[in-house]
């Protein structure tokens, strides 16, 4: 159904549609006193229930979902305590789902000679001259669109529908396909040598491919290694049997580069589906796809669902990113709903990584998947040498804390005289993170979210990047007074503003979710600095990973320390594989490459690690810390989040759920909580969280099912299951 109740109904098929009605078929059945959209999910010779309604009519001709994503559906339902109607929905783009979505028309307009032919043309131009003109112009280019007729001539729509009538015209309506690469030029590129390395984890993945022993790989290999180039040829020996592929980037930014390269290697073959299509390119790509005209799928997220017919391998390159977890239910993580749909289309999933989750390392570990390792880099360049800057000796030396320290600054400058490119990287955007009272020690937070407001120096505006809630900017103290605000922390806005200062000739340009509203922005920026146009480019985790820029020698981390204190176990983890992928940007020509990481805790193990691109000892030290804990790998997390309001409403809630839910949860699950969330405040409502750990997820998801069934909160509570759970926040 288009509603979510996590329930099937029964219908009757009419006797007209017995032959037509197949699994995954969309039909309108009566619901109620009103009429809905439903899925058809199974079939069956008899019913308990009696007095079926019947089924209306079909929607379309084709089951839009095929029988094994109907399997993947259940499958997430069950593992993701979501409702079986949100993991349907998940498998289909709105743009398709939509009642009203088509293909876009042209409407051609072609002569028919042996009548025009018998027509007095001298008479016709005296008695009718655009009539005659519309017909000499179609005898001349043999057909034209309507509205190239009409702008040409003149003439009306309506009269041209007088010329079909007498016989004169034909008109043909065509679908046209709305490009999402239309106006790009690609240039074809040819299968390039393979280096040892490289050709040995070929030969791993064909023999997945073939044998699904082993059915998944994990493809570790450094930054600049050309793992591209391994994707590419697997997909081509995929192709060779009649099969298709998807490959899931994490990053809309990243997405440009790929298609490029895949649309490069197998021209029309290849289809995009991602967020910033627009409605109609989304509706007709889903249905390139669909009607087996394009084999290969490159996208975000989504894409894995994608209907490629006969699938012999999916790629999910950049496996570790947060950005393949879903944010609403069901909440499933696109890079383990990869490996099962390959266990249910029996096709080999290939992951990719120059710094893997430890989820994805343990498994190759254990021997759930196998390992293929890229440990040097193509034409073997060498790795770029990253340099430690201790901010509190800088602090010491200049007297002040400044963002710029003096060896990135003179590094830049060094670049900037030799031609070469720099990328400047923060993860935060705005201008400072907070605007505060030092009279009284009051700060600008958002009354609907407990963060504080962000100031934005475009539009002079406070911004919270939780609800998007918008002020001006305060011109004295709401509390005391005191008009000697201060502004406080830096984001990408201020990074910008004090590069064009210290930099004044340099072309500087910046990258993160305020620059890239327009729907091109990613590409055009990207294909600037491709070109050369921008000396620096400063920017969020958007250009920390994926991209590759040969004339980039230099990386600078402003403020390394930014997600290493965040209240979360994988912080480290989280701040170690950032460090790797931004300091992989630079060195990927023949000039070698410098990062420079600004922090204020220089000795921790995560940054002397990524100092080191010593990968393998920072999984040891922080799997044994996993552990003691019991933490992912170890057990699944759960997160469980009551949010509403009033709090008081809330609390009492989460209690109550808690003490239910202990009930029903057998050892060695753990469940913890309730307790306040870290982002006690979101949007107006209030959240409290509830934090089970377990080695299996069965032994849980049944018992937090069983709860949701029978514990009932207040309606003005909502609850938000979380499984495999990647942020606590």
């Amino acid at each position: 159904m288009e509603i979510a109740l996590d329930r099937e109904f029964d219908y009757l098929i009419p006797e007209a549609l017995i032959s037509s009605v197949k699994l995954g078929s969309r039909v309108l059945v009566p619901f109620g006193r009103t009429f809905t959209r439903g899925y058809v999910v199974g079939l069956a010779e008899h019913s308990a229930i009696k007095n079926l309604k019947t089924i209306s009519s079909l929607v379309g001709t084709k089951p839009l979902i095929n029988e094994n994503l109907l399997k993947l559906a259940r499958w997430i339902s069950d593992y993701y305590v979501a409702a079986f109607e949100q993991a349907i929905r998940s498998l289909l783009p709105c743009a398709v789902r939509r009642p009203k979505a088509k293909f876009k028309q042209q409407i051609m307009v072609v002569p028919v000679p042996e009548n025009i032919g018998v027509l007095n043309m001298d008479e016709l131009r005296g008695r009718s001259p655009k009539q005659a003109q519309v017909l000499e112009l179609l005898m001349k280019t043999g057909g034209m669109f309507l509205t190239d007729l009409v702008n040409e001539t003149g003439m009306s729509p309506a009269s041209v529908k007088t010329l079909e009538k007498k016989g004169l015209v034909k008109i043909d309506r065509q679908d046209l396909r709305r490009d999402p690469l239309a106006g790009q030029s690609i240039l074809p590129t040819q299968p390039l040598t393979l280096y040892p390395e490289q050709a040995t984890a070929l030969e791993l993945v064909k023999k997945s491919i073939d044998t699904l022993n082993p059915p998944v790989v994990l493809l570790h290999g450094v930054t600049g290694s050309g793992k591209t180039e391994v994707y590419l040829q697997a997909i081509r020996y995929v192709l060779s049997q009649g099969k298709g592929a998807i490959v899931l980037v994490p990053e809309i930014s990243l997405t440009p580069q790929t298609v490029e390269r895949f649309c490069g290697r197998f021209g029309d073959m290849v289809a995009v589906l991602h967020s910033h299509l627009s409605d109609g390119e989304r509706h007709d790509e889903w249905h390139r796809i669909h009607e087996g005209k394009a084999r290969i799928v490159v996208g975000a997220r989504s894409a894995l669902f994608a209907p490629v017919e006969r699938l012999g391998l999916i790629v999910v390159d950049e496996e570790h990113e947060t950005s393949y977890k879903q944010g609403e239910a069901p909440r499933y993580n696109a890079r383990d709903v990869a490996v099962k749909r390959g266990e249910i289309e029996r096709c080999s999933v290939l992951l990719g990584s120059a710094s893997p989750a430890l989820e994805s390392f343990y498994n190759a570990r254990n021997g759930k998947y196998a390992l293929a390792n890229l440990h040097n880099r193509v034409d073997h360049r060498q790795m770029p040498r990253m340099n430690i800057v201790d901010m509190r000796l800088e602090a010491e030396r200049e007297g002040r804390v400044n963002v710029f320290s003096r060896p990135l600054v003179e590094a830049i400058r060094a670049r900037i005289e030799r031609r070469e490119q720099t990328i400047l990287f923060l993860n935060r955007r705005g201008f400072s993170t907070s605007i505060l009272c030092p009279a009284c020690g009051f700060v600008a937070t958002c009354p609907q979210c407990s963060v504080a407001l962000t100031y934005h120096r475009t539009g002079e505006e406070l911004r919270c990047h939780i609800c998007g809630r918008t002020e001006k900017v305060l011109d004295k103290c709401s509390q005391c007074g005191d008009k000697a605000l201060k502004f406080s922390g830096i984001g990408t806005q201020r990074i910008e503003s004090i590069v064009h200062s210290v930099f004044p000739r340099a072309q500087v340009r910046r990258m993160d979710a305020d620059t890239t509203t327009a729907k091109h922005s990613h590409r055009d920026i990207l294909g600037e600095f491709k070109t050369g146009k921008i000396d620096i480019l400063i920017g969020t985790q958007m250009i920390a990973k994926g991209l590759d820029f040969p004339g980039v020698t230099l990386v600078g981390v402003i403020y390394a320390d930014h997600s290493l204190h965040i209240p979360d176990f994988r912080a480290s983890e989280r701040t170690f594989q950032l460090l790797l992928q931004v300091a992989g940007r630079s060195g990927r020509g023949d000039i070698p490459g410098e990062v420079i990481v600004q922090t204020f805790t220089p000795f921790h193990p995560a940054v002397q690690a990524a100092r080191r691109l010593d990968y393998d000892g920072f999984c040891d030290q922080e799997i044994e810390s996993r552990r003691e804990l019991m933490y992912p790998p170890f057990a699944h997390l759960v997160c469980i989040t009551l949010e509403g309001v009033p709090e008081q409403t809330v609390m009492l809630a989460a209690q109550q759920f808690a003490s239910g839910l202990k009930l029903l949860v057998k050892p060695p699950a753990i469940l913890a909580g309730p307790m306040p969330a870290p982002l006690s405040m979101a949007k107006g409502r209030y959240r409290h969280q509830i934090i089970i750990r377990s080695p299996s997820v069965e032994d849980i998801s049944a018992p937090i099912k069983q709860a949701l069934r029978e514990l009932k909160c207040p309606p003005e509570v909502h609850i938000a299951v979380d499984v495999d759970a990647l942020s606590m926040m």
